[in-house]
């Protein structure tokens, strides 16, 4: 069943803080083209946290059009899926962009690599990410029954 929320349930925030599911960012690019890249991401409270170089493509564009959408899925049995719109706010002070790395770190490298990555994405020239959900659509069990 799928369902559709301005906020995130338990059952949501649950299912994007799991393993290490990557998230699937979309943005419009300025010629108009969606485009798409894997992030590594951490959940806080309602919002999505992640950190980008501001002059990739993904920072280029969030500075120019802070509306985001992320997309979390599951690709086994029983399959399910969150995608979360929202608008993205860009943080550059450098102790939050360290500490938003060294989340993202610890859920994909493990606690004894946190602060590895925390220092090498916490530097000038990226940015942390916190992004707000406008609109989450949520499906969380394909396979059941109707």
């Amino acid at each position: 069943m799928m369902v559709t929320m301005a906020d995130l349930t338990d059952a949501v925030r649950t299912f994007l803080s799991e393993g290490t599911r990557t998230g699937k960012l979309g943005w419009v690019a300025p010629d108009g083209r969606p485009l798409v890249a894997p992030i590594w991401f951490v959940v806080e409270g309602d919002d999505l946290l992640f950190n980008t170089g501001a002059g990739t493509a993904k920072g280029r564009a969030i500075a120019r059009d802070p509306r985001l959408v992320l997309t979390v899925d599951l690709e086994r049995p029983p399959y399910g899926f969150v995608q979360v719109q929202g608008v993205a706010e860009i943080i550059d002070d450098l102790p939050e962009v360290r500490r938003v790395a060294t989340l993202a770190g610890g859920r994909y490298m493990g606690a004894e690599r946190a602060e590895e990555f925390g220092e090498r994405n916490g530097v000038p020239g990226e940015w942390a990410i916190r992004l707000r959900p406008t609109k989450v659509i949520a499906a969380l069990d394909v396979t059941a029954e109707p």
